[in-house]
C-alpha cells in the first residue's frame, strides 16, 4: 500500500492524479494506523516548514514516519516535504525537522545572484553527483523537471543524489538509504516526473 500522508499542507489530489497515471493505486491518508501499515510513503508539502513540522508532530505522524523509515520501508519527500526530512530548518528561525537526511535547510538568496527572483520557479535540468540514484533509473542526465521554492538542501553533501543550477549550483534531491527527497515537484514534472514515481514504485 502506497500512502500519501495528509497532514493539512500538500498538493494531495495533483500527486494521487500522478500515480493513477503510470497504473498505481494509492491511499491518502493523514491516519496514525494507517500509516504503519503503508509499504512506500509520500510526504508532500507546501508553505512554511515550521507550520508543516508542527502539523506533522500535532498528529504523531513524525514518529510513524520515522519508524517506518528506520524499518526500511521507501519514503519520498516531495518539495517542502523533502525539506522535513532533515536535521533543522533555518526558515523564519530555527526548526527541527525529522533527521532523516543529514544537514539543514537555508535560504537560496544567501547564494544565488541578488538579481535573481526569490522564489526560484521554473523549469531546470538535473545533474547526477554520483552514480545515478535508483530513483532516476529512468531519467537521462539533464532532464528537465520543476521548481517552486525559496529554500534548499545545504551542508548535506553525502546525501545529495542531484542538482540543478540557478546562479548557484542548489541541491535538487537528496536520498539516505531508503529515505528519498525532490526538491521539484514530479507531479508537475511531465512524463519526466512520472518516471520518478514509476521508479519509487517500484522499490523494496
Amino acid at each position: 500500500m502506497i500512502v500519501i500522508c495528509d497532514y493539512g499542507v500538500g498538493n494531495l489530489y495533483s500527486l494521487a492524479s500522478s500515480f493513477k497515471a503510470i497504473g498505481k493505486d494509492v491511499v491518502i491518508s493523514g491516519e496514525k494506523s494507517v500509516l504503519e501499515k503503508a509499504k512506500k510513503i509520500i510526504l508532500p508539502g507546501v508553505g512554511a516548514f515550521s507550520d508543516a513540522i508542527g502539523k506533522l508532530r500535532e498528529k504523531g505522524l513524525d514518529r510513524v514516519i520515522i519508524e517506518r523509515a528506520n524499518l526500511g520501508v521507501p519514503i519520498l519527500g516531495i518539495c517542502l516535504g523533502m525539506q522535513l526530512l532533515f536535521d533543522k530548518s533555518f526558515e523564519y528561525g530555527e526548526h527541527l525537522g525529522l533527521g532523516l537526511i543529514k544537514g539543514e535547510i537555508r535560504p537560496i538568496k544567501d547564494v544565488i545572484p541578488s538579481d535573481l527572483k526569490v522564489p526560484h520557479i521554473g523549469w531546470n535540468a538535473l545533474n547526477f553527483s554520483k552514480e545515478k540514484s535508483p530513483i532516476f533509473k529512468y531519467l537521462n542526465e539533464g532532464d528537465f523537471v520543476y521548481f517552486i521554492h525559496s529554500y534548499y538542501g545545504a551542508n548535506c553533501d553525502s546525501s545529495v543524489i542531484a542538482t540543478t543550477e540557478y546562479g548557484a549550483t542548489l541541491t535538487a534531491a537528496v536520498s539516505n538509504k531508503n529515505v528519498y527527497g525532490c526538491q521539484f515537484h514530479p507531479e508537475k514534472s511531465g512524463e519526466v516526473g512520472l518516471k520518478i514515481l514509476k521508479a519509487f514504485c517500484e522499490m523494496e
